[in-house]
């Protein structure tokens, strides 16, 4: 979740725009190569409309949008309604952890007991990681979708997937009824997680970065927490039925609010002018920016035009089997994005949450204890993550996931040194296994803190405006491997290794940390037309190397182990 992610919209300047000034700009590294003239462009057709699109329910409507007196309530409404669809995917993704220890599920499911039985165990971990191979899939068809018919439209798809998953899965009555239900819901929410950051950013215009991504994110968290204390209480119920199947029931809820939400509110203006309705993308950007939007609708419409003439290059395949060296630069950005995803679960983040609940109960906590650990570790993660609003802009992207997974490592092996001492200790148990309990909640907290966000921040930043929404896509399929592998794994490794998966996570945390520093580059405070002459420039992927090579080529912005001051580089 995904996922909001910020626009990089730069202000087009009011001087006369000739090939030569283009051209001086774009080799000093003042603006995109790729941003020219209208001129040049003016013969392009814009697409048709798909034509199944009338399949989908819904969509954007110009008399149906919700208005406000000010752009600024205007905002507010959009990013409070991408919240709550961030909200709800937290929420789904956190509904298992409790689902899981509840008996007559697993009865149901043919699992029961789970421990002992190597056969259960991987009926359990099947269970939860099939969910991500249907997000994978949901993620690619909709960032195609979204493209061809609209984010709103993108949106509802998802939504319809997710109505008839979390149906099944509420009424499921055996492995392989709950499985196809796990796999549609992924699938929407897959579709949802993709294309919500993607048509937040291009509709609202952010000025403050850190403090709106803390807040999806915060409100992300918040539903996973609340999923794991919905489930908690209904576990009292002595109707066992009812204690798993009413948390699956209420992911209906979010998805109805979210499906029929969204129809009300703006569509992406960027699309509109793809499919050549200026008119609707001038009001929408009038409905949601201060003061004069010309200069923003300018700069759209080039970028749309680039976009057209290229459209051939950014289909999936060609991102990552290039043809030319376009789709090379793109390949390179896909990579990133998805190995960055990657990387976030291999830090252990799935281990500690979902199986949160085992790790207190090895560390010697009874089983009603430790859910109630497991539930307030949840709160303070969601807290955690107002601390990304210092780390991420002050610090940099590089620095913080940094320092980061240094910080982790030595938690996680303070925890797993603690946890082999407490399964030992007899009486003194209780002892270390605070201990433990209290590395969880700081490991959980610095990761809020640091790597929650910046994964979902990072493909917005490299990819271009071109191909936005399947560089979303291409992140959300790199979250899907790296949590169904995980999740997949985990019960195997507590029975295998026991305290020995805290050790093997510790060091994970050092097996990422020479890919953040040579594989790289510092986002931080500079805009997308600058990344792009990074990636135009740079002929290696190792960020000393590149930036040695871009200095030589003369450009005054090197550095790119650094993050760039907001006072020296303006940002929208």
């Amino acid at each position: 979740m995904a996922e909001v992610l910020s626009d990089h919209v730069e202000e087009i300047s009011n001087e006369p725009q000739t090939q030569k000034t283009v051209q001086d700009k774009s080799e000093k590294g003042d603006i995109c190569k790729d941003v020219l003239l209208d001129a040049e462009y003016s013969h392009i057709n814009h697409p048709e409309p798909w034509r199944f699109e009338h399949w989908i329910p819904g969509g954007y409507s110009q008399s149906r949008m919700i208005r406000f007196k000010n752009p600024s309530a205007m905002y507010k409404a959009i990013n409070f309604f991408a919240g709550i669809a961030i909200c709800f995917y937290g929420y789904d993704q956190g509904v298992m952890s409790m689902v899981n220890l509840n008996h007559d599920y697993q009865k149901l499911m043919g699992i029961y007991p789970l421990k002992g039985s190597s056969r259960n165990t991987a009926a359990e971990g099947g269970i939860v990681a099939v969910y991500y191979g249907g997000t994978m899939v949901g993620a690619l068809m909709a960032g195609a979708l979204a493209d061809r018919c609209g984010r709103v439209k993108a949106i509802v798809f998802g939504c319809l997937w997710v109505v008839l998953g979390a149906a099944l899965q509420t009424s499921a009555y055996n492995i392989t009824w709950m499985c196809f239900g796990r796999v549609l819901a992924g699938i929407g929410v897959g579709a949802i997680d993709c294309v919500i950051p993607v048509w937040s950013a291009e509709v609202s215009s952010h000025s403050a970065r850190g403090a709106f991504l803390a807040l999806e994110f915060v409100m992300n968290i918040g539903g996973l927490a609340m999923a794991y204390w919905i489930e908690y209480f209904a576990s009292l119920n002595s109707n066992q039925s009812m204690a798993w199947r009413t948390p699956l029931a209420l992911q209906l809820v979010f998805i109805f609010f979210i499906g029929i939400g969204i129809n009300f509110f703006p569509e992406s203006p960027r699309w509109l002018m793809k499919m050549g309705r200026y008119e609707e993308a001038r009001d929408i950007l009038q409905a949601t920016r201060p003061g004069d939007i010309e200069p923003e609708a300018r700069q759209i419409i080039q970028t749309v035009q680039y976009e057209l003439k290229v459209s051939s290059a950014n289909q999936y395949l060609a991102m990552i089997f290039p043809k030319d060296e376009y789709t090379r630069k793109l390949r390179w950005r896909v990579f990133l994005a998805v190995w960055l995803q990657i990387m976030q679960e291999l830090v252990g983040i799935g281990v500690v949450t979902v199986y949160a609940v085992d790790l207190f109960s090895t560390a010697g906590f009874n089983e009603n204890l430790s859910k109630l650990l497991a539930g307030f570790n949840n709160i303070s993660y969601m807290f955690s993550v107002f601390f990304a609003v210092i780390t991420l802009d002050r610090y940099g992207r590089r620095q913080t996931m940094l320092w980061g997974a240094v910080v982790m490592c030595l938690a996680l092996l303070v925890a797993g040194i603690l946890d082999m001492y407490a399964q030992e200790a007899g009486p003194n148990q209780r002892k270390y296994g605070a201990g433990v309990a209290a590395m969880t909640f700081f490991y959980t907290a610095t990761f809020g803190a640091t790597w929650l966000t910046t994964p979902w921040l990072y493909p917005t930043e490299i990819f271009p405006l071109t191909v936005r929404a399947k560089g979303g896509a291409w992140s959300v399929v790199g979250w899907s491997i790296g949590n169904g592998v995980v999740t997949m794994i985990t019960p195997f490794l507590f029975q295998a290794i026991g305290y020995g998966t805290l050790l093997l996570l510790a060091g994970l945390n050092v097996f990422v940390i020479p890919f953040l520093i040579l594989l790289y580059p510092e986002t931080a405070g500079r805009s997308l037309e600058q990344m792009d002459v990074f990636f135009d420039n740079a002929d290696s992927w190792n960020v000393f190397t590149a930036s040695k090579r871009i200095r030589e080529k003369g450009f005054d912005d090197w550095q790119w182990t650094k993050k760039v001051s907001t006072r020296e580089t303006p940002v929208d």
